[in-house]
């Protein structure tokens, strides 16, 4: 059957569109700015040349986006790690759904690894409120992102759907590429990772038949990103409160920037990627084939949710953020010692200092801190009972 849908407009570059968007890109004024920004010891018009010397998406990833990237890790002195990628069948794509950390950083950081293991990197899925600029679409897209539309009439956002859903089907089953999707619209702000139902529905939309097999044959494969320290949860935590104290709060553009701007710049210590195994078979065991449409995509979520739960990490300062959350002490001595509670609350209070508010509450936002980093260690306890 002839394909009906026009991807043009969200679908990432090819090669033969790199030299276009490389100069479309490169005759803005803010480009040169940025530039000066990363390379501070070379010239913009040297980094403009050199940047239009790329032919291909794999040049713009591999010579600028990966050395970037996992340079500005090592200059804050942090590290990382890619774990299972023995889970990545050759020959075989894969739709991988994570947590969401970081805006930038997740999938950036998940490709450039993938890249250094010499593993085709993935389509990543964005947000079109991140295209603030021209020259930032163009530098998505040359990133091999394709846009997720996240405002319109109810009618245009099913439409937009409707067309994603098919975009990332036929990806998956014409064996064309992978995707990476988080498995929520935005990033987790208080590290409670849950499948959002709306995401398996997007997904469902382009199912022929069967839904439980439409799931199966998506090929979903779970990674679980841990970030020992978010170099963005000062500006999380000061978002709850500004939505807290204004109903009405809604973040600028420029917010946008800011914390992608954090996040690739801010201390980490470590960042751990871990790709857990396809759930089909999973799907396969645990889903029944007389489930509705509605409790296929209950289960699914669940199934995701687990693996993620399942992976974190964990670090001593997860069990000081719980019990401290809990207003207990019972993991002192167990999990950490009293000099590693007061480092991590010293760092707290540093973060909660960056935070800008004429009304700042001090308790709420050590609260919100707890909150954060102590949800993987309670979700993991969970996961690992059932």
């Amino acid at each position: 059957m002839e394909n009906k849908f026009d991807y043009d407009s969200i679908r990432p570059y090819r090669d033969d569109e790199v030299k276009g968007a490389i100069e479309r890109m490169t005759s803005n004024e803010e480009v040169y700015a940025v530039a000066k920004a990363i390379f501070p010891n070379r010239k913009p018009e040297e980094v403009i040349q050199w940047l239009r010397s790329f032919k291909t998406v794999h040049d713009f990833q591999s010579q600028l986006i990966a050395p970037f990237l996992l340079g500005s890790m090592d200059a804050t002195g942090s590290t990382y790690h890619l774990y299972g990628t023995e889970h990545i069948g050759k020959g075989k794509q894969h739709l991988f759904i994570s947590n969401h950390r970081d805006i930038i950083m997740d999938a950036g950081i998940l490709n450039s690894l993938m890249d250094k293991h010499g593993i085709e990197t993935t389509e990543i899925a964005i947000g079109d409120n991140l295209c603030a600029r021209p020259w930032i679409t163009d530098a998505l897209k040359l990133n091999k992102s394709f846009l997720v539309r996240r405002s319109g009439t109810k009618r245009e956002l099913f439409d937009a759907f409707r067309t994603l859903s098919h975009y990332i089907r036929e990806a998956i089953t014409s064996n064309r590429t992978s995707i990476w999707i988080a498995q929520r619209e935005g990033r987790t702000k208080d590290s409670d990772d849950r499948t959002q139902e709306s995401l398996l529905k997007m997904f469902s939309i382009s199912a022929t038949g069967n839904i439980k097999q439409s799931f199966i044959d998506l090929n979903i494969t779970p990674i679980c990103f841990t970030y020992k320290y978010d170099s963005c949860d000062y500006l999380k935590a000061m978002e709850f409160q500004q939505k807290r104290d204004d109903a009405d709060f809604k973040k600028r553009p420029e917010d946008d920037i800011e914390n992608m701007r954090v996040g690739i710049i801010g201390f980490k210590g470590d960042v751990s990627i871990q790709i857990t195994p396809s759930i089909s078979p999973d799907i396969e065991r645990l889903v029944d084939d007389a489930d509705d449409r509605q409790a296929v995509i209950d289960k699914v979520a669940l199934i995701i949710d687990r693996k993620i739960h399942q992976n974190y990490l964990i670090y001593p300062h997860n069990y000081v953020a719980m019990d401290n959350l809990r207003h207990t002490t019972e993991n002192l001595g167990k999990h950490y010692t009293p000099e590693e509670k007061k480092e991590f609350e010293a760092y707290v209070d540093k973060q909660i200092d960056k935070i800008k508010l004429p009304n700042k509450d001090i308790p709420f936002l050590k609260e919100r801190f707890w909150t954060m980093y102590g949800n993987p260690l309670i979700n993991q306890i969970a996961a690992q009972k059932e």
